[in-house]
């Protein structure tokens, strides 16, 4: 919850900080920042993905993670729910705090790293990802509550309770699932982080709210081929 808790101090500090500077924030600056968030990200991703001891079984879930999520199509829905929640406020009677509300929460809590930091920080303790994420909200809350006002501060508790929910149920599944499962599922996970770093770097725009079916399959492929007999390393 430790990772969790410093997400909402973020949100909570970043949209004060929104509300009193405004737009005051040069362009480049932001800009640089964002891509040194990315660079962490990237390299937090590949230490992550470089612990798997199958890449075999990472490949398989990555590829057949991919193909679920694109069949279910995962990413156009979370855009669409996006999308449709930002029309009925643009369009809408609604006041601008319910709008800073909604579209934070949307931002903060609707996202590959939200899964995957709140699952690691409910299984093993590590809280590096939503860390990171702590970072990336807070100058996204900046922003946000620089146009859109207080609404954004009261983002902080659907991120309390979206990704403390997800760290608890994380931390009640590890007891079903071996070491291996783990790591596996933990370098899976780090394959898709790197798909986010590359993202924040604007160097590849990937789909990875498609590839989240993957963080599923490891574990259950892991634990399949030890049913089979297959050992492995």
């Amino acid at each position: 919850m430790i990772g969790t808790l410093l997400n909402v101090a973020a949100v909570l500090i970043g949209g004060g900080l929104g509300m009193l500077l405004g737009q005051r924030l040069p362009d480049k600056m932001r800009n640089t920042v964002m891509h040194g968030l990315g660079l962490v990200t990237l390299l937090t991703g590949l230490r992550m993905a470089l612990g798997t001891a199958n890449i075999l079984i990472v490949m398989g879930s990555i590829l057949l993670g991919g193909i679920v999520g694109e069949w279910l199509g995962i990413e156009d829905r979370l855009q669409a729910l996006g999308d449709r929640i930002q029309a009925r406020f643009e369009t809408g009677s609604s006041t601008t705090l319910a709008q800073g509300f909604v579209t934070a929460s949307l931002i903060f809590c609707v996202g590959p790293m939200t899964v995957l930091g709140s699952i690691r920080d409910g299984m093993a303790g590590d809280y590096s990802l939503l860390a990171i994420k702590s970072l990336l909200d807070g100058f996204a809350s900046l922003a946000l509550a620089a146009s859109l006002g207080i609404g954004v501060l009261f983002s902080a508790l659907t991120v309390l309770v979206v990704q403390g929910g997800i760290s608890l149920l994380a931390a009640v599944a590890q007891f079903g699932m071996s070491e291996t499962m783990i790591t596996e599922m933990t370098a899976t996970g780090g394959v898709i982080i790197v798909g986010i770093g590359l993202i924040l770097l604007d160097l590849k725009r990937i789909r990875v709210a498609s590839l989240l079916p993957a963080i599923v399959i490891a574990p259950l492929v892991v634990a399949l081929l030890g049913s089979l007999g297959i050992p492995l390393p």
